[in-house]
C-alpha cells in the first residue's frame, strides 16, 4: 500500500487565471500531487463567469508548483488544428520536464462551435479526434512529417521545440468502444466519476484493448475526474451543488448544447434530488474519503478532485488534513 495520487481539478469556468493558480499552489501545499485544468472557451452557465486560456494558465501553474499538470481536456479537432495542440503541449513539456501530460477529447459544442461550421454527430467527432491524435503523435517524433486525411491536412513540417521525452497522451471517455481503442493506442484514459460498476466496466474494456495490443501491464495510466460538494454543513454543500454546478444534476448528454445561456435555462429545472447517485454531497470528510477510495480499489491510478463550491481554500485545507493522508493505492 502507498499513498494515493490525488490531484486538484482546477475549474477554469469558475475562477480567473490568477485566482485558480493560487488555489493550485494551496492545493499542492496541502498534499495534492498535481493539477488537471479545464479547457473551456465558455463557462457552463453565465454565473460561473470565467474561461481563461488553459495553456497560459498551465504555464503559470507550472512555474509555481512541482507536480504533474495537464489539460482536462483539450479538443484537438475544431478550435485548434492538431498541429497547434502538438506545439502547445510540446512547449509545456519542454518547460516542465516529465510533468506535463496531454489530455484529449472529442469536444463539446459549448466550446468548439464558436469557429462556425457544421457540428457533427458523436461518431464523426470521435473519428476526427483519432485522426488529430495521429497528427500529434507524428509531430511528437520530431521528424519532418505531413498529413492528408479525411478531416485534416498538414504540409511537411516538424516541431522545433521538443522535450527530451514526448508528453503522454490520455483520452477522456465514458464510452466502452473508445476505451478499448484507447487501451490499444494511447498512454492512458481519463473518465468522469460514475457508479463504480460503470467505471470498472470501462477499465476492463481499456485493459482488454491494451492486452490485444500486447502492451505491458501497468504501463498505462487510469485517471478519474471526480466532482463532489463539501461544505461545513450538508445544507451548504447542497446549495453549492445546485447553484454552482447544476450540470452535475443534468441527466442527459451535454455535448450538443452551444450556449451558457441555454444551460442557464436548463439549470432552473435542476432539483436537489437530481444529484442522487451522480455526485456525493456531504459535510462529512470521511464519507468523501470512502467514496474516493472505492475508485482506487477498482484500479484507478490517479484521481483529480473538484469541489464544486467556491469555498476552495476551506475545502483544500480540510481534505489535505482529513482525507488525502488516509487514501491508499
Amino acid at each position: 500500500m502507498s499513498t494515493a495520487h490525488v490531484g486538484y481539478a482546477a475549474m477554469l469556468e469558475q475562477f480567473g487565471p490568477v485566482e485558480v493558480t493560487d488555489y493550485t499552489v494551496a492545493a499542492e501545499a496541502a498534499g495534492f500531487q498535481g493539477v488537471m485544468a479545464a479547457d473551456h472557451f465558455q463557462p457552463w452557465v453565465p454565473s460561473q463567469g470565467n474561461a481563461p486560456f488553459v495553456w497560459n494558465v498551465l504555464t503559470s501553474m507550472g512555474e509555481r508548483t512541482t507536480g504533474d499538470l495537464g489539460p482536462g481536456v483539450t479538443c484537438p479537432s475544431f478550435r485548434f488544428h492538431p498541429a497547434v495542440v502538438a506545439q502547445a503541449s510540446a512547449t509545456l513539456a519542454a518547460m516542465y520536464p516529465d510533468r506535463h501530460w496531454l489530455g484529449l477529447g472529442s469536444g463539446e459544442a459549448l466550446n468548439e462551435h464558436i469557429v462556425g461550421g457544421y457540428w457533427p454527430e458523436a461518431p464523426e467527432r470521435l473519428t476526427r479526434m483519432w485522426e488529430a491524435i495521429e497528427i500529434i503523435q507524428k509531430l511528437f517524433t520530431g521528424k519532418d512529417v505531413k498529413h492528408k486525411g479525411e478531416f485534416f491536412q498538414m504540409e511537411t513540417c516538424r516541431l522545433w521545440t521538443l522535450p527530451a521525452t514526448p508528453p503522454p497522451i490520455y483520452i477522456a471517455t465514458a464510452g466502452p468502444i473508445t476505451a478499448k481503442r484507447a487501451g490499444k493506442q494511447i498512454d492512458g484514459i481519463i473518465t468522469p466519476g460514475a457508479p463504480i460498476e460503470k467505471v470498472s466496466g470501462l477499465l476492463a474494456r481499456f485493459d482488454a484493448g491494451a492486452k490485444e495490443a500486447g502492451r505491458e501491464s501497468g504501463s498505462q495510466v487510469k485517471i478519474l475526474q471526480l466532482h463532489l460538494s463539501w461544505a461545513p454543513t450538508d445544507e451548504e454543500a447542497l446549495a453549492n451543488a445546485v447553484s454552482e454546478w447544476p450540470t452535475g444534476g443534468m441527466k442527459f448528454p451535454k455535448q450538443d448544447i452551444r450556449s451558457p445561456f441555454d444551460f442557464e435555462q436548463m439549470a432552473k429545472l435542476v432539483r436537489p434530488e437530481a444529484f442522487d447517485g451522480r455526485m456525493l454531497i456531504s459535510s462529512d470528510p470521511d464519507l468523501h474519503r470512502a467514496e474516493i477510495q472505492k475508485f482506487f480499489d477498482a484500479g484507478i491510478d490517479r484521481v483529480y478532485l473538484h469541489n464544486v463550491g467556491r469555498n476552495q481554500r476551506e475545502w483544500i485545507d480540510v481534505f489535505g488534513r482529513d482525507v488525502l493522508p488516509k487514501l491508499t493505492r
